[in-house]
């Protein structure tokens, strides 16, 4: 009497099985994980600009205007995810009696732009984020333009 052996393994429906749940969970985890990266970013643009916001007041009680803040004048702090500028594509937001701070999204914060003014005004813009908008009246830190 011969005795069949079953070679051990697994059949090719039991992987295809294994593949198909893992493409759902990557599928439903990875939107999820960009989202936490995007928003674990976001503080580098709102501490920048706060800071940059007390140099230029601090600017203007020795000066009496907010004109002749330079990048020399103002902490020269740098951020992998945002460039940080008083150029808001317009040429210079600084005026006597007013500027704008802006940081501008590079790389993977492409799309993102936060800005503040002498009067604490804080706005925020996202474009071509998915799930991300703006928000006119404060600095968005999660999906749907929610501060």
């Amino acid at each position: 009497m011969q005795r069949r052996s079953r070679t051990a393994g697994f059949t090719l429906i039991e992987l295809m099985i294994t593949v198909a749940i893992v493409a759902i969970l990557a599928s439903v985890a990875l939107p999820s994980y960009r989202s936490y990266v995007l928003r674990g970013r976001i503080p580098d643009a709102t501490s920048g600009l706060s800071a940059k916001r007390v140099q230029m007041e601090q600017f203007f009680q020795d000066n009496r205007t907010y004109e002749g803040a330079t990048a020399g004048n103002l902490d020269s702090s740098t951020s992998q995810a945002f460039d940080f500028s008083a150029n808001g594509g317009g040429g210079d937001t600084r005026t006597r009696s007013g500027y704008t701070l802006y940081a501008i999204g590079k790389g993977s914060m492409a799309g993102f732009t936060f800005s503040v003014d002498q009067s604490n005004s804080k706005r925020s813009t996202v474009t071509g984020v998915t799930s991300w908008s703006g928000n006119a009246s404060c600095w968005v830190t999660r999906p749907g333009g929610s501060c």
